[in-house]
């Protein structure tokens, strides 16, 4: 029994209670907009990465477009769209699949008409939801916050269907909210964002010298305050700067000028933030061969990594997004499964391919048998 079935069961009274949740209602664990505060910080998380942050945006973005474009397997037809529709102008999957991510938790908003039908699937922001949760610590309810303004949408409708869906990754700490990928990544987005920092301040200030000017007086006198204020003011107002790089300078008598390069504390500084670029791409499952990233020789190719991407991020978050979904909507919906299309993938073609020649040299199998290893519907 699912757990909208053993809910509607328990709305209808139709089942024994259900066993209470072991939760600390004081957990420090929210990370929803409006309910208690942790330690993770998710508006200012959001900004400083998906917006301030190439490396974490492009492995989001990464791996919710390619969850949002993968074709899905034949189903009912009034199902597909609902699940290919957009929401607020953005496909609904590749929303879902951004916020998991960077959240740990969607919700979906199912929009019925007046039979009762779904008719749309809204996604809501994660951070403006609290759960409800009831005397034996399952959710009733979630309050939606928007401003200074609250709705109260219950778990179930008057006819025990569903009006919202939670989808959320595991958090040990926590029963009623998930741990997003931004959490574990966020020191390195912190570290990355400080290094680009740096690097920035290097071209428009300055900040390590390209070299020094040495005054070497032959009676002894030092340059007076005059003097100094006037050669600071002249390099600054005509050498310093990206307008001004590679212009020559014109040194009066007693001095002159002295390169200087990289100290290794700066070329350790470069090698901090690609391996804080490193930590980004692993926290949300993105080979670091897929963001550009150099040094990396885990994959011998694109196509490897691409497929690792696939196998190992893609599908399983896919999975639990269409999991839920279908589990959802199996009220309206019962005999329908939302599943990716493993066959129309194409980086996914040679291990199809693979499949498809090791089913087909198995003389012992019927034809039957194969079919049903390769995922195909029984031949007429």
């Amino acid at each position: 029994m699912s757990f909208f079935q053993s809910l509607a069961a328990a709305f209808k009274g139709g089942a024994q209670s259900r066993v209470p949740l072991a939760r600390n209602f004081s957990s420090p664990w929210f990370f929803a907009e409006g309910s208690a505060r942790g330690p993770f910080e998710y508006t200012g998380a959001v900004r400083r990465a998906y917006l301030d942050n190439p490396v974490a945006q492009r492995a989001v973005r990464l791996v919710a477009e390619g969850i949002g474009g993968a074709p899905l397997m034949p189903t009912d037809p009034a199902l597909a769209a609902l699940v290919r529709a957009s929401s607020a102008g953005q496909a609904l999957l590749e929303t879902l699949a951004s916020q998991l991510l960077l959240h740990g938790n969607a919700y979906v908003q199912v929009v019925k008409d007046a039979a009762g039908r779904p008719v749309e699937l809204f996604a809501l922001r994660p951070e403006r939801i609290s759960v409800i949760a009831g005397a034996d610590g399952w959710p009733t309810a979630y309050a939606y916050k928007v401003g200074d303004r609250t709705l109260t949408i219950p778990v179930l409708d008057e006819d025990a269907s569903p009006n919202l869906i939670h989808v959320r990754h595991f958090h040990p700490a926590d029963d009623h909210y998930g741990a997003g990928c931004l959490s574990a990544a966020d020191q390195a987005v912190a570290t990355h964002n400080a290094a680009a920092d740096w690097n920035r301040t290097l071209l428009e200030n300055a900040a390590r010298p390209s070299g020094a000017l040495v005054y070497d007086p032959g009676d002894g006198a030092g340059l007076s305050a005059d003097q100094f204020d006037r050669l600071k003011d002249e390099l600054t107002r005509a050498y310093s700067g990206m307008t001004n790089a590679g212009r020559p300078m014109l040194l009066e008598g007693g001095l002159k000028w002295q390169s200087l390069s990289l100290s290794p504390a700066d070329m350790d500084f470069a090698a901090l933030k690609a391996a804080a670029a490193r930590d980004i791409a692993l926290a949300f499952g993105v080979p670091p061969m897929l963001l550009g990233l150099p040094g990396d020789a885990t994959y011998a190719n694109y196509r490897e990594a691409n497929r690792a991407l696939w196998r190992l991020t893609l599908l399983p978050l896919a999975g639990k997004l269409l999991g839920a979904l279908a589990e959802a909507l199996g009220t309206w919906f019962p005999d329908a499964a939302l599943a990716i299309d493993l066959d129309q993938v194409p980086a996914l073609a040679e291990d199809r391919e693979r499949l498809w020649a090791q089913v087909s040299a198995a003389d012992f199998l019927s034809n039957a048998e194969k079919r049903a290893l390769l995922g195909l519907p029984p031949a007429e």
